[in-house]
């Protein structure tokens, strides 16, 4: 269950030209998804036009077969949007909560709206993102290195599509964000349980800190707080605690509906 957009990986509200692997918008006016959709008994697909606005015009096109085979091991796939605006204070952003079963992570599409009037245009995307599996307690299985890193560049995002990772939007006036990453020749398993998390950590070059300075702003890395004057001093960069606008739609198979 998710917004249309959101699900078909038009973040943030806003049309993109694109291709991937599993979804595309050729000319960034289109909703098209190819993921394969099993069901056993029966499926039905429901659109809500939660808007005070009429469509005067809305089309579709499903393509499936019926009749198949489907064996004790096939999954059943779902989606699931969340939104946190804003994320909270020293707490990871859940892209996929805690879920049951056993079954496949094939990725997600996520939207960032920085907190320009409270961080300014400092970078925001440094955070790991972790997947805790099959009863993992404190350490995840799987941890990665950065935002952007995820995604599989680096040293910030520009706007890009490829087969199973892209940056939709890169809006680096407004500060908005919107990128995709697809496991689908790295597959992502779990037998009992997995929850997919991302560290909501940014950075501070030495102008942004001498801004941030200037405005008595305090930042954080986990509960220490940094001496602003001694990283004035010393000219430092520093990687910091912040809150912002993010949204997610993650895609799974699980062994249950």
């Amino acid at each position: 269950s998710a917004p249309i957009g959101d699900f078909f990986c038009h973040g943030l509200g806003h049309m993109a030209k694109f291709e991937s692997a599993l979804f595309s918008s050729p000319e960034a006016r289109s909703f098209n998804c190819i993921i394969p959709m099993p069901f056993r008994k029966s499926m039905k697909i429901v659109v809500t036009n939660g808007s005070k606005k009429k469509l005067d015009m809305f089309f579709y096109d499903v393509d499936m077969t019926v009749g198949d085979e489907h064996g004790a091991d096939t999954a059943y796939f779902h989606a699931i949007w969340r939104r946190e605006n804003p994320t909270r204070f020293m707490k990871d952003y859940e892209i996929l909560p805690k879920t049951s079963g056993s079954g496949r992570f094939l990725g997600c599409n996520i939207g960032v709206i920085a907190d320009t009037g409270k961080w300014f245009t400092s970078w925001w995307g440094e955070g790991e993102v972790k997947m805790f599996i099959d009863g993992d307690g404190k350490y995840p299985t799987l941890c990665g290195t950065g935002t952007e890193d995820y995604i599989g560049t680096g040293w910030g995002l520009g706007q890009y599509s490829n087969l199973y990772q892209g940056a939709t939007i890169a809006d680096k006036d407004k500060f908005q964000f919107c990128f995709y990453r697809f496991h689908v020749p790295d597959p992502v398993y779990f037998h009992k349980d997995i929850r997919i998390t991302i560290h909501q950590i940014g950075w501070a070059g030495h102008d942004k800190i001498l801004q941030f300075h200037g405005a008595g702003t305090k930042l954080f890395l986990g509960k220490n707080k940094a001496n602003m004057a001694k990283a004035v001093k010393d000219k430092a960069s520093m990687l910091f605690e912040r809150t912002d606008d993010w949204s997610s739609c993650a895609y799974f198979y699980l062994d249950r509906p």
